[in-house]
Formats: structure tokens, sequence, C-alpha cells
């Protein structure tokens, strides 16, 4: 059922991006949104999208609704647009999710905080490793070598770069602080919006792009 909830919310993002929105948004698990029981850490100031590599519906929103939604979200909110990695789905969860963590600080440190920049090395590895997986079916039964390699070639790193940062205190303090989008996952499956730590879009009713970027709007000002 939730498979089915979140392929027709996809489709119906992606080819609603016109449509008009009501303004009239509702919360409870099956209206617009929810407030979290528990705030997500660090969520505060933010549009917070949890999301796993393993994840079908992810990549059909980073590819065909996050582009049109999250750049009139963030202009319209003043809200920073953020990325936690799942790291309990997919085989190589804690793997991906110290990949990203590190190239998310590095770019950090070339002063790029735009994680859709075409010169974020996030960007670079993120979609690399989504298309391999979404679109070319790879699966690395070779091993975490292997899922590693597609996400440090799409970056020009070397294996033996990543392999001394993955273990700095940098890198595990950022990766874990991904950790806690666990219990926000576990409600409605992901990807999951939650703007300012607080509140959780429930995707299955959005009907437009243009509803999307509303609700997010309406919710910045809660």
């Amino acid at each position: 059922m939730l498979r089915r909830t979140f392929i027709a919310s996809a489709v119906l993002l992606a080819t609603a991006a016109a449509a008009p929105s009501a303004f009239a948004f509702t919360e409870g698990k099956d209206a617009d949104y929810i407030t979290l029981e528990k705030p997500l850490a660090g969520g505060e100031g933010k549009i917070v999208k949890v999301w796993s590599y393993d994840c079908p519906f992810c990549f059909k929103f980073d590819v065909g609704v996050d582009p049109k939604a999250i750049p009139a979200a963030v202009k319209a909110t003043g809200l920073k647009f953020d990325m936690y990695h799942l790291e309990t789905k997919g085989k190589y969860g804690r793997a991906g999710t110290e990949l990203f963590a590190w190239c998310m600080l590095r770019d950090k440190a070339a002063g790029i905080t735009d994680w859709e920049d075409p010169k974020s090395l996030f960007k670079k590895a993120k979609d690399a490793i989504y298309v391999a997986y979404h679109r070319k079916g790879e699966r690395w039964t070779a091993g975490e070598e292997a899922f590693l390699k597609t996400g440090l070639d799409a970056i020009g790193a070397k294996p033996e770069e990543f392999a001394a940062a993955r273990k700095t205190p940098e890198v595990q303090a950022l990766a874990d602080s991904w950790k806690p989008c666990y219990d926000v996952a576990k409600i409605q499956g992901i990807p999951a919006y939650v703007v300012n730590g607080k509140y959780l879009v429930m995707t299955k009713g959005i009907r437009s792009v243009q509803g999307f970027v509303d609700l997010l709007t309406e919710l910045s000002k809660k």
C-alpha cells in the first residue's frame, strides 16, 4: 500500500506542476501534515529531506519533483534545504551515509551549501549512485568497495583518500547527526520532508508541485 501511495504521489507531482493550490491545509496522518512528537534534531531553519540511495521513490522525487519544488520553496520560505541520508535502508546504508557526509563537508569547505549546485561533490556522488542503482540495475554484488567506487569515481577521489577520511570525528559527527531521521522515516516511509524540525509533510496528500510549495511555505510560518 505504501509503495502504491508513493508512486501515485510522485506521478501526480511530476505531472501537475502548474495545478493551483487551495491553501486549505489540515493536520493529520490522512491530511496534509503532522506535528512530530519529537522534533527532528538539527532541523530548525530547514526543509529536511530524509532519503536513501536504495529508495525508488526518493529517486523519483529527486528527478521529477525536487528540481521544481525545492528552489521555489527555499525562495518563498527563506529556509535552507538539507538532506539526511537514512543509513538503516540499503545494503550499504552506513557506507553511503559516510560518503555523503564527507562530500558535504568538502562542499562546505569550498563554500558550497546548495546540494544541487553542479559543482557539489555531494550531488555528483548522489546522482552517480542513484543512476547506477535505479536506472542501470547495479547492486554492487562485489561488495562495499565497488559501491563506494561508483561515488568516488564521480567526484574524482581515490578509495584510500576516503578510507582515511571516513572515520574522522568530523565525518562521523555529521553522519551520526542524521540518525534521528529513522524515527521520521518510520511514520510514512521515505522520502520524508520535515519543516523546521517540527512538521512532517504527508506526501500522499499532495496533488501538485505548487501545492507542495504552498504547504512548505505555510508550515514555515507556524
